[in-house]
Order: structure tokens, then sequence, then C-alpha cells
């Protein structure tokens, strides 16, 4: 799970904890990716607008391009909704996204069919 606003991480947190998955969190796409090199996570749980030098556009599109041993799935989870933010959430190969606010239902029906 990575998001700037601890608030977010926790909620996230307790909506998935009872699927029995181990959730890493990070605060910023640097650290993302720093974890992601050691986890080799299986899903990410990405907001775009983080603070620091790369976004999370850039953090996924990274995750992507095979420059990691295992390329996990991505869902970008973000309050940028327009066509356009889709559109490039498309372009850096996310697998999915949602918009804050978002339904905790959706997000543990999302990271169910995600993992399967």
């Amino acid at each position: 799970m990575v998001d700037d606003q601890g608030e977010l991480r926790k909620l996230v947190r307790m909506t998935l904890e009872f699927g029995g998955y181990e959730l890493h969190e990070a605060g910023y796409g640097e650290r993302a990716l720093e974890l992601a090199t050691v986890i080799k996570p299986d899903l990410v749980i990405l907001d775009v607008m983080m603070p620091g030098e790369i976004d999370g556009y850039q953090v996924c599109e990274q995750l992507k391009k095979g420059a990691f041993e295992k390329v996990p799935y991505v869902i970008l989870l973000t309050a940028k909704g327009q066509a356009s933010d889709l559109q490039e959430g498309d372009r850096v190969g996310a697998d999915d996204y949602l918009i804050k606010p978002f339904s905790p239902l959706q997000l543990i029906d999302t990271v169910k069919i995600a993992l399967q």
C-alpha cells in the first residue's frame, strides 16, 4: 500500500487484514520502489499524488517495465478520476483503477480477483 496519507493506509490495512493478506506500507514513491525490490509483492495499491521525486504513475511504470524480478498487479487508488487520468493509468500499465472515495467492499473484491 503506497499513500502519503497515514489514515488512508490504515483504512486499507483494516479493510484487507481480514483477508489474511500480508501488507507493507510506504508513504512515497521512492520508498515503494525500495520495498518492491526487497518484498517482490504480488500486488501494489498505489496512490497517484504523493510527495517526493516520483508520483504514482511513475512508480507504476517502473514496476511494470520488468526491471523487477516479479511484476506485480497494480491497482491505482486515487482521487484523480478524469478521463485523462484513467488514460495515463492505462499508459503506464496499471491493471486496475479505483477512485477515492472508494468502497471498501469494492477494494476487497478487486484484490481477490487480482490475486486469483
